[in-house]
């Protein structure tokens, strides 16, 4: 590689379909390989920030999956052809998702592309994806991705070096002539920065004596699984390193192309292996993560499961444990709209503001931005805080843990304490996932039509002998109270009497077919209810949302793909 490098312009095609979904694009490692794809995408990305973009400072990386490495290694070419001064790399194209939002943040960089495909499959018949994420860490919001999405359908060349090598494997930094100016890459330890930022957070000192234990108390026996994904070299520096852990309990801590084999969904289904560990062993805590570590699932000794919606809802009544909330106190809470409404009565206990946003964790960010939100979760395995601007796994892992070595007990005795507070939100997702996209859409179509009809609210549902009573029912919208805009069509909400909820939306996160998402939520005061199973308590009102929606008709699916 020559000393002056220059930049060329190469023709291209337009892709259709380079939409971003609610994080980003994601399709079959396959439709990335094509020739212009990905580069299409970046410089369509770049063009978006255009009046920004010169002298400006990037950050990329990524959850170490299949085809993660060649995409840096374009992102690094693209990048130097348009006119940016330096970009930052974790060490082998390595990044978490919520790293990048702290490097993005601590740097006050123009942003960062990530490189992740989140809890989908990786390998070369799996999943890629590529996302931007704004000067606040936070993914862009939609006039920034509908914005890229306009330039793809009418890109006609990107800009390229196509002689720029460099090795992202080793932490240096190196400075290069591109077009006659300074193109700087720093390639940095993928943890450092990230590390720095959970000691600050977290009171590291107490969570350690919790899991050594003392003379009086035992060790408090923990097992993490990263699932083969991004967050093994996070867990194995903060758990292994900080709070002594044994490299026994930390395991699937290698970051694969593949995952090795594992679907990195941390949920009942997908970390069964974790579930059956701490139900058969001797573990009093067990953590999951996703493919990027956004996500999380925590459970208790013998596998007690805490479902995300409860998750948050604890965090939010225990945020004095966490030193970071005793010096910035606690701004709001807030929830996704198809997440179970406990956080809710935690917020209207304690005089908290609360909001109700879509799916999508740029709708929290805006609420962050203008210092109106401190604790944020969606039921679909997130929780954060607004230490970043995205989701959070392994610091909502740090966060249970503070919560239980301050209130010394068990995760089961923390969640029964709650319930008797607060009462219990029983809370299921049923997934039909990669249905047909025509019978998806039947389905979705059958319950809308109902719910418009003008004597649907008061309508009596009944399954044996439960009745449900139609309260509300709508396509949800959302009006940003920050700047006003508004997001509407985020998903079909029917509201029951007895503050029962039953909501249908299509994922925006599939890279192919289409999954129908179920959510049900019903609210329990009564103490007798609260050591009911789930499904059990929630049977009545889960027919009463097949029949009404017609969802085993249309799809021909009699059972989902996943219950969490």
């Amino acid at each position: 590689m020559s000393g002056a490098l220059k930049s060329i312009v190469v023709e291209t095609k337009i892709y259709e379909g380079q939409k971003p979904g609610t994080s980003g694009l994601r399709k079959a490692v396959k439709v990335f390989q094509q020739e212009h794809y990905t580069e299409n995408f970046v410089q369509a990305i770049l063009q978006a920030t255009a009046d920004r973009l010169k002298g400006s400072t990037l950050v990329v990386g990524g959850d170490g999956r299949y085809y993660g490495k060649e995409a840096v290694n374009k992102i690094i070419k693209i990048v130097a052809a348009n006119g940016v001064d330096k970009l930052i790399i974790g060490q082998n194209g390595i990044l978490s998702t919520p790293a990048v939002s702290a490097i993005i943040r601590k740097y006050k960089t123009l942003g960062g592309i990530v490189l992740t495909a989140s809890h989908n499959p990786g390998g070369p018949d799996a999943d890629f994806g590529i996302k931007f994420n704004c000067d606040n860490g936070g993914p862009a919001p939609d006039n920034v991705t509908n914005e890229i999405y306009e330039i793809t359908r009418v890109l006609k060349n990107y800009k390229i070096v196509p002689e720029l090598v460099v090795d992202i494997d080793k932490i240096q930094k190196t400075t290069l002539q591109v077009d006659g100016k300074d193109f700087t890459i720093e390639v940095i330890d993928s943890v450092q920065d990230y590390v720095e930022l959970m000691k600050e957070i977290f009171d590291f000192s107490a969570i350690k004596n919790l899991l050594q234990g003392s003379a009086d108390r035992a060790p408090f026996q923990v097992l993490i699984n990263s699932l083969n994904g991004v967050t093994g070299p996070y867990v194995k520096k903060i758990f292994g390193e900080e709070l002594g852990v044994a490299s026994s309990s930390l395991v699937n801590a290698t970051p694969l192309e593949d995952f090795g084999g594992l679907h990195p969904d941390p949920n009942l289904t997908y970390a069964a292996d974790l579930v059956n560990a701490v139900k058969n062993g001797p573990y009093d805590f067990g953590a999951a993560f996703d493919g990027d570590g956004d996500r999380n699932m925590i459970i208790g000794e013998k596998a007690f499961f805490v479902t995300p919606s409860d998750s948050l809802a604890v965090l939010a009544a225990n945020l004095e444990a966490i030193p970071y909330f005793q010096r910035t106190g606690v701004k709001g809470y807030a929830r996704s709209m198809p997440t179970g409404a406990a956080v809710d009565r935690v917020a209207a206990k304690s005089g908290v503001e609360f909001f109700e946003v879509p799916t999508g964790w740029k709708y929290f960010g805006n609420l962050m931005d203008a210092g109106r939100l401190s604790l944020c979760g969606e039921e679909s395995f997130g929780t954060g805080s607004d230490h970043i601007r995205e989701k959070d796994g392994i610091w909502a892992s740090l966060a249970w843990l503070s919560v239980i070595a301050k209130l010394g007990k068990s995760i089961e005795d923390i969640l029964k304490d709650h319930w008797t507070t607060y009462g219990r939100n029983f809370f299921t997702r049923y997934d039909y996932e990669n249905c047909d996209s025509e019978a998806a859409n039947k389905v979705m179509a059958e319950v809308e039509t109902k719910i418009e009809q003008k004597d649907f609210v008061g309508t009596k549902l009944t399954y044996e002998n439960k009745v449900y009573i139609v309260k509300e029912a709508d396509n949800y919208s959302y009006k940003d109270p920050v700047d006003e805009s508004v997001t509407t069509k985020q998903g079909l909400r029917i509201l029951f009497e007895d503050g029962s909820r039953v909501i249908f939306r299509l994922s925006g996160t599939g890279s192919s077919g289409a999954t129908i998402r179920l959510y049900v939520d019903s609210y329990e005061s009564d103490p007798s209810t609260f050591d009911k199973d789930a499904q059990e308590v929630l049977k009545p009102l889960v027919n009463v949302a097949l029949v009404l929606s017609k969802l085993q008709e249309h799809t021909g699916r009699q059972a989902p793909t996943v219950i969490t």
